[in-house]
């Protein structure tokens, strides 16, 4: 295992990171010329790179209850290589901070007091010292940032400009929980490392393709045309699961298949020959199956019902949809799946009975959109590591002709249905950092 030589940390903004495949080349972009790839402020100029090397691309991807980081090193042939990647999970409760380095090993650890709860810039800043502790200097090609919603303007990854900063800012009303966390990381790099380009990969984009029936909801038009539709979410594990179906089930690929995103956040996609027809979340990431702390599909008459007859505002309204419902809200325990699954509270069995519930019958009702199923995918933190959920979701699709491979189920899969089964189900564990670095990389024309 390689060791890492640690350093005295100097302040947030002047700690000193190094990395010995550092580059001094730069490339063309659309929106200008870019500059050689910039070490963090108070790197050593000896640490430049040699002539002819790339930098690393840096991957920051906040979610509603974490932060995950990358580094992936963009040196000599396409692939991209990943370095160090961690996260720091569950911010929200008990957040706890792991990195480990490519074959796994695990170079930190940290956790906060059960029940404390920290924000995504106390995370980012526990990232950055730990990275500057481990990493002797590094220098930055770029870094992609992933960003939940695009709107109907931003449908691909494009580089963030101060103006684009503010449009994307403008966005937050659609996905108030996800958006501003998004954006942390991009304006503290604009701050402290104003030379390194910037690439925003939207969760959206994958779904802008939908038909555009999809992306109606029957309200006057007018409304449709100034946005309120359906955009869907998870977009870029979605595309990373699409562009590994070829290579594991190339049937599978060209047919119709079902992609559940099963975690904290939680949505399904609809399929078609890659290609995403139809997705569970709509205007915002609010809607679909219920979610750890969000409702998902709610009759629209609830929240005027809370609204006029219990005396709530707009804003508790949504703090409830958001934070407060879910698996939490059923179980009136936790929001973690693990939790539940391992509680014996008949409200937690309860939470998780109501949960695979919702994900079978959006299944159907995609398999009716998609005009027959194939296949499904389970991915996400749930679907990739909760066997019983798989088995009891499986067995939901028992009349589309699954047929669950238990044996299998219980170390993960990645096959987890029969030979006999004609719906075949797939565990596929995502990659959105790659996809973000894949994104990153390509918007700067390298």
């Amino acid at each position: 295992m390689r060791t890492h030589r640690r350093i005295r940390l100097q302040s947030p903004l002047q700690a000193t990171i190094a990395h010995p495949h550092a580059t001094a080349s730069a490339a063309a972009s659309e929106a200008a010329p870019l500059p050689a790839p910039a070490a963090l402020p108070g790197t050593d100029a000896a640490s430049a790179a040699a002539p002819g090397q790339r930098g690393m691309i840096a991957v920051a991807n906040a979610g509603s209850s974490s932060l995950k980081f990358s580094l992936f090193d963009s040196t000599e042939d396409q692939a991209l290589r990943r370095t160090i990647s961690g996260a720091v999970q569950g911010l929200d409760n008990a957040p706890r901070f792991e990195a480990r380095d490519a074959q796994g090993t695990v170079l930190a650890r940290h956790a906060w007091p059960d029940g404390q709860a920290i924000g995504h810039d106390v995370a980012l800043h526990h990232v950055m010292d730990t990275v500057r502790a481990l990493v002797p200097g590094i220098r930055l090609r770029a870094i992609g940032h992933r960003v939940v919603h695009g709107g109907t303007e931003f449908s691909a990854p494009v580089r963030v400009t101060p103006d684009r900063l503010a449009r994307l800012t403008a966005l937050t009303p659609l996905a108030p929980l996800h958006q501003p966390d998004n954006l942390a990381p991009i304006r503290l790099a604009f701050e402290i490392l104003p030379h390194v380009p910037q690439v925003a990969c939207f969760d959206t984009g994958f779904h802008r393709g939908m038909p555009e029936v999809a992306q109606m909801f029957a309200l006057p038009w007018e409304l449709h045309e100034s946005g309120v539709r359906r955009y869907g979410f998870h977009g870029l594990s979605y595309e990373y699961i699409a562009s590994r179906l070829p290579e594991l089930a190339p049937a599978l690929a060209r047919g119709r298949t079902v992609v559940m995103h099963l975690g904290n956040g939680a949505s399904l996609c609809a399929l078609q020959a890659g290609r995403s027809i139809a997705s569970s979340m709509g205007f915002s990431a609010l809607d679909g199956v219920p979610m750890g702390t969000r409702c998902g599909a709610l009759d629209p008459g609830v929240p005027l019902y809370l609204m006029r007859q219990r005396g709530m505002n707009a804003e508790q309204v949504e703090r409830m949809l958001y934070r407060e419902s879910g698996l939490l809200g059923i179980s009136g325990l936790s929001s973690d799946m693990r939790v539940l699954l391992a509680s014996d509270s008949p409200r937690a069995a309860l939470a998780v009975e109501h949960f695979v519930y919702r994900v079978v019958r959006e299944i159907g009702a995609f398999a009716a959109a998609l005009g027959g199923l194939d296949g499904v995918v389970f991915t996400g933190g749930i679907g990739e590591h909760a066997a019983p959920v798989r088995e009891r979701v499986v067995q939901g699709l028992a009349w589309l002709g699954c047929e669950l491979d238990a044996a299998a189920n219980a170390v993960d899969g990645p096959l987890i249905s029969t030979a006999a089964s004609r719906c075949a189900a797939w565990v596929i564990p995502t990659d959105e950092e790659l996809m973000i670095a894949r994104h990153t990389r390509e918007a700067l024309g390298d």
